[in-house]
């Protein structure tokens, strides 16, 4: 839907996506399950419970899509972000009723191993395969009709796509130096 134009947001599926990036900056990209190629990859999202905090949804559904838990939450899209199912499309949300889905989205750091992914979490899986990806190359490989968001949420999370910083020993002994600082003063 063009920017430019009212939304009446309650004919939209509230909804959540996560964009879970490791240590190295990429981003944890699902193939989803039953879906053909080429634009069958995306990131993990899911339904918003009613009462249902958004970020809880959106812990809830990376554990349920992708079995991961050890995740820390870097930062979140402001507003929703929509986008309409395509004409004659017969999903099972579009059956329902809804236009399409708003998002909020949120970027989460990866601070385990993947061995903690475990596709077959939740029953059926939403994914049969899954790989770290950079962030720029995502909007390429997703649905079409969703690349208007994912353009977006590329746009918003882009600062933390960047490798993070190693825990060096001179920035630790500085992080501790200031730390006895501080204590001293209290």
């Amino acid at each position: 839907m063009d920017s430019q134009t009212p939304q009446d947001l309650s004919l939209y599926r509230p909804n959540v996506g996560i964009v879970l990036f490791n240590p190295d900056g990429k981003v944890w990209f699902g193939r989803r399950a039953g879906t053909d190629a080429p634009h069958n990859w995306q990131f993990p999202q899911g339904g918003v419970d009613p009462g249902e905090e958004l970020y809880d949804a959106a812990l809830r559904e990376l554990h349920e899509e992708t079995g991961v838990r050890s995740a820390s939450l870097l930062g979140r899209t402001e507003d929703w972000l929509t986008y309409d199912f395509p004409k004659g499309w017969t999903g099972a949300k579009a059956m329902r009723g809804w236009r399409g889905q708003k998002q909020v989205w949120f970027a989460l750091r990866f601070e385990g191993q993947d061995s903690e992914v475990n596709l077959a979490q939740h029953a059926p899986p939403e994914f049969d395969a899954w790989r770290w990806a950079d962030l720029e190359e995502t909007v390429d490989l997703v649905v079409p009709f969703k690349r208007a968001a994912y353009a977006q949420v590329i746009a918003a999370f882009r600062r933390f796509a960047a490798p993070k910083a190693p825990e060096t020993p001179s920035r630790r002994q500085s992080i501790t130096w200031l730390g006895k600082l501080f204590r001293s003063e209290a």
